[in-house]
């Protein structure tokens, strides 16, 4: 029975990898306990996906750092009196997964399974245990620390982890962005496991919870699926919303001595949150400057034309509030100055004069041509609607994107990124640079 189940689920999924859908039906209603529940009735293939999403992210850590990503770890370790191996051993007789995260506005667990009735109450039961009946016993959480400590002590051979927290931290200040969602050697030590279950009772809540349905169940059956998944959580409430981010009012630099031959190099500053209503011009505009590989204005500029390095890159990552603007390279350490040089004069360039009008039919080609593959799965599908409901955005979010992509043009940009980016509040991080005055 279990060979079976698991030759049937590789064969869906390459199934399901192929399939398009042209349209998102999304459904969405409340739970008798508060969580926010979002259904997409997709009955080509006998699978169902589930997430469950959580306002439980690092940036509601409130001073116990790493706490969230703690206690989303321990989760399934052990729940409703089974060990993470009976749990894991029921899974698998029944060809279903579960997977979890955390980030640091949300954390989620999912789950995939056939929509059989056997392999769906199973695994269906086992999440809700995982939610609502954790034991977060000790020893568990005492291994998981320690395997945590061990990961953040080698990040800090890492000059890639090193600089992107350097970045936050000079970025957000005191905000709730600035720390790293593992949390830090201290805040570890100082953990303990009453911190975790704390949290675990204010975040892990039906009203604080957002639910994704993907897949081969009516609306009935979905409905009941909903309730069993979080019948066993407390209401309780939403979590407070995300402080704002103070704004930038300086440049600043800072040299990170590593001993390495290349500098890793971040170069940013905050830029838009979920709902800015720049987001489309935006993407457009980043696709274009150093978004879209090789063919991104940076790289033509610092690897085609220079040589200064193998990639380059550059990004908008929103969240609820302002999420960082982001460029970034590796060179040598006797190019750091030079790159960055480049780096800075591509995007002020790019900010007065914009794109040209072959540039932006080019990239507006490839983003719309590359629509299906939004969509081309179940578990994609889930990803999007689950971002759609925590962010509470517009149900037709996924139809409207190539139409809202298509109304961009090269004024729109020019005009959204002289309002969003000001070369002269770049924040800048370099790993490796050797001299002792880029040290200081």
């Amino acid at each position: 029975m279990k060979n079976i189940l698991i030759k049937l689920i590789a064969v869906v999924a390459l199934l399901n990898s192929t399939n398009g859908f042209a349209k998102v039906d999304i459904q969405t209603w409340s739970t008798s306990n508060g969580a926010n529940v979002f259904y997409v009735p997709i009955s080509r293939l006998p699978m169902v996906d589930i997430r469950v999403v959580f306002a439980a992210g690092s940036a509601h850590d409130n001073g116990s750092l790493g706490v969230a990503n703690m206690t989303n770890a321990l989760l399934d370790t052990a729940a409703a009196g089974k060990s993470a191996q009976e749990l894991a051993q029921a899974l698998e007789n029944v060809g279903a997964q579960i997977s979890n995260g955390s980030l640091r506005e949300m954390a989620w667990y999912q789950m995939r399974t056939l929509s059989y009735s056997e392999p769906l109450k199973v695994a269906t039961d086992i999440l809700a245990e995982v939610l609502g009946e954790a034991d977060l016993v000790k020893s568990e959480f005492e291994r998981i620390k320690k395997s945590f400590l061990i990961s953040i002590k080698d990040s800090k051979q890492s000059p890639s982890s090193l600089g992107s927290q350097a970045f936050y931290k000079a970025l957000y200040g005191k905000h709730p962005y600035a720390f790293p969602s593992e949390g830090t050697q201290q805040t570890l030590n100082a953990m303990t496991l009453s911190d975790v279950k704390t949290f675990y009772k204010q975040f892990y809540v039906a009203k604080n919870a957002t639910i994704v349905i993907v897949g081969d169940v009516d609306r009935d059956d979905a409905e009941n699926l909903a309730e069993k998944l979080v019948a066993k959580l407390k209401a309780g409430s939403t979590a407070k919303s995300i402080p704002s981010v103070d704004p930038l009012v300086n440049a600043s630099t800072k040299y990170i001595a590593f001993p390495a031959k290349q500098s890793h190099v971040f170069i940013g500053q905050l830029g838009i949150s979920r709902d800015d209503p720049d987001y489309f011009t935006l993407y457009v505009a980043n696709h274009i400057l150093g978004g879209s590989g090789f063919t991104s204005r940076i790289v033509d500029e610092v690897r085609e034309k220079r040589g200064l390095a193998y990639s380059a890159y550059s990004y908008f990552a929103p969240m609820a509030q302002q999420g960082p603007f982001t460029m970034g390279l590796q060179t040598k350490n006797e190019q750091v100055e030079e790159a960055i040089r480049v780096m800075m004069d591509t995007l002020t360039t790019f900010i007065k004069d914009g794109p040209t009008e072959k540039e932006l039919d080019a990239a507006l080609s490839n983003i719309t041509g590359s629509a299906a593959l939004r969509t081309d799965s179940n578990k994609k599908i889930a990803e999007y609607v689950s971002m759609i409901g925590f962010y509470k955005l517009p149900l037709n979010y996924l139809e409207q994107l190539n139409s809202r992509f298509r109304e961009v043009t090269v004024a729109g940009i020019k005009s959204a990124m002289k309002k969003r980016i000001d070369p002269q509040k770049m924040i800048t991080i370099v790993v490796g640079a050797s001299s002792e005055q880029k040290k200081k």
